[in-house]
């Protein structure tokens, strides 16, 4: 595929943003909830959309970073077709409202939690998957019956520009509409009251969005990174580590916000796991042997800024004492960073301290397990923790005294796509969950609603006034069988 020319930048027009959310509130006051037919019409729709335009996705990812073809099949076709797919299967009993038990203190009542649309929303997609992570949640605010406006990354913009298209193409702006731009943009969205807002991106860009909804108590669902760790046990198996480590940290390049950060191993593992990752990299990677710049099967860092981020952190840590032990070559003019093993990096160096979001994996040693907990703790709670060995002591000591947003034995990455599993961080990494139900449940309030008895007596009846002894001596009685 040849690198597309740039779509043309989109102007900037505030007034266009307020008069687009106003008509989405007006639309939502005079709909209401969706019935469960238009929520499957909208999906059903939506998915048509992405299997026939699979080529242009392609193209457009392509354009953006050079991402391979199937990995973009793998990683933004096939999951966003996985969640809509999901929801399809399961919307109906997702909004079938759900019975309660009833305590004795409300004996002859019902109780039900219903679900209900939260109503206009936000959706600000990240660059690093632009389409999955823009679509994917869409999937799941329709699911939950909102209305939604979608702001795609403007560092891809061949994907946003897809994006638009689809958007006009499917829906009426009353119901989903798309704004693309810079952060002027972002900021004149965040400055509305919408009733919820999904974001994905960085931790500090994350505190802006959550401080911008708190000045109308909006609910945010927050999907944000960190450095996410890996700890290898003596029980690990070398060849599988390294083949799985390897695939989670190169894949896009590295730029996932659940990428592996860094990786713990014993002291006597190193030497052995390096080996095998160089082996296992070369043939995945560079199965005819023409480098892996030329292999087409590696995509590229997203743009200057980032890439010289990537070779600013390396240099740094390699002046400090860290060595090299796999990788290393660049190319500025093709934004190319090839797959890096560094170790013995200096603790104060930004491989360390930040998160990496590139295809440099740092290798940290330990003796005890005890360590490498000690370590993580150290650190913000992480989006993902990822474990390789056998689940022993060592793996419940680890389990029992740490803390992160998901967790993986012996692979990496794969829980994304699990739609059974909620997906999210914890404190610095993240704030509620998504997909699958979760998803739905995200873009839906949860309505705690109760049914009396129309007429006659209730159990409440009893605690009405006069507050006599015979009520207080009933209360007593309630106190200990309640």
């Amino acid at each position: 595929m040849e690198t597309a020319t740039a779509p043309p930048a989109t102007v900037f027009d505030a007034q266009e943003i307020k008069e687009a959310f106003a008509a989405q509130q007006t639309f939502v006051r005079e709909r209401g909830a969706p019935l469960y037919h238009e929520r499957v019409k909208h999906l059903k729709r939506l998915d048509a959309w992405v299997r026939s335009h699979q080529e242009e996705i392609r193209e457009a990812l392509y354009a953006d970073f050079k991402k391979p073809a199937i990995e973009t099949d793998i990683t933004e076709v096939v999951a966003t077709i996985g969640e809509i797919d999901h929801a399809l299967k399961n919307l109906r009993k997702w909004m079938r409202p759900k019975r309660v038990p009833t305590p004795l203190t409300m004996f002859g009542s019902r109780g039900e939690i219903v679900y209900e649309p939260k109503g206009v929303t936000l959706i600000i997609a990240p660059w690093n998957y632009p389409f999955l992570l823009q679509v994917g949640p869409l999937a799941s605010a329709l699911a939950a019956g909102n209305t939604a406006i979608l702001k795609p990354s403007e560092l891809t913009p061949h994907t946003a520009a897809l994006i638009s298209q689809m958007v006009d193409e499917l829906f009426d702006p009353q119901e989903v509409v798309v704004f693309e731009g810079d952060k002027d943009v972002s900021q004149a969205l965040l400055a509305l009251p919408f009733d919820h807002i999904f974001f994905t991106g960085s931790p500090a860009v994350g505190k802006l969005v959550m401080r911008a909804a708190s000045e109308h108590l909006t609910s945010v669902t927050l999907e944000l990174g960190g450095k996410s760790p890996v700890v290898i046990d003596p029980t690990a198996h070398m060849g599988d580590i390294a083949d799985r480590l390897m695939w989670g940290k190169y894949l896009n390049n590295g730029q996932t916000c659940i990428a592996p950060d860094y990786a713990l191993v014993p002291e006597n593992m190193v030497d052995g796991l390096v080996g095998q990752m160089k082996e296992v990299t070369k043939k995945r990677l560079d199965p005819e042997g023409k480098g892996i710049q030329h292999s087409g099967n590696y995509a590229r860092i997203i743009n200057e800024r980032h890439y010289q981020r990537l070779v600013s952190a390396l240099d740094e840590a390699v002046a400090a004492g860290a060595k090299v032990v796999m990788g290393g070559e660049t190319d500025a003019n093709d934004l190319y960073l090839s797959p890096t093993v560094v170790v013995d990096v200096p603790e104060d160096c930004a491989l360390m301290q930040e998160e990496i979001f590139g295809p440099i994996l740092p290798i940290k040693t330990y003796r005890e397990v005890d360590e490498a907990i000690d370590y993580i703790n150290t650190k913000p709670k992480p989006l993902a923790l990822y474990y390789f060995g056998k689940q022993n002591e060592r793996f419940k000591r680890l389990m029992a005294r740490t803390s992160a947003g998901g967790v993986i034995t012996n692979d990496v990455v794969l829980h994304f796509a699990h739609v059974e599993l909620p997906f999210g961080g914890v404190n610095q990494s993240g704030l509620g969950k998504a997909h699958g139900e979760y998803g739905f449940l995200a873009f839906s309030n949860e309505k705690g609603t109760m049914h009396q008895r129309r007429r006659g007596f209730t159990i409440a009846q009893l605690t009405y006034p006069p507050y006599t002894d015979k009520l207080a001596r009933l209360l007593k009685l309630l106190q200990k069988i309640i």
